[in-house]
């Protein structure tokens, strides 16, 4: 099953969080920001990112460039639901974050998704 991995992201100016999903068949991890991790029943816009090296997969400490820290918030594995333009279910299976989430994309923001856990 593909891994995934929650960091708390620190800077300097706050912190959010990143979702990295290690998308079956790709070396790089598919990745979101996150300003909060979403309760069940609830929703958050997200961030997509640039796809992330997997290293982060595992990786806690500080990013080059001044760009803060990450620690690991949640890990563990997930699969995938469905897939379709208007977007995925994930379900995912970790110690914190358990069964699935609707990641959609905003189709009048770019790089906007919106990311709801199911009750």
């Amino acid at each position: 099953m593909p891994r995934f991995t929650i960091l708390l992201h620190q800077l300097p100016t706050g912190e959010h969080h990143d979702l990295l999903l290690q998308w079956p068949g790709e070396e790089r991890l598919r990745t979101w920001s996150l300003p909060a991790i979403p309760a069940p029943g609830e929703t958050v816009e997200a961030t997509r990112l640039p796809d992330h090296r997997a290293i982060y997969l595992d990786y806690e400490g500080p990013i080059s460039g001044d760009r803060g820290k990450v620690t690991r918030w949640d890990t563990g594995s997930f699969e995938i639901g469905s897939e379709s333009a208007d977007g995925l279910v994930v379900i995912f299976d970790g110690a914190q974050i358990q069964g699935e989430a609707i990641l959609q994309p905003l189709t009048d923001k770019e790089n906007r998704w919106r990311i709801a856990r199911k009750k």
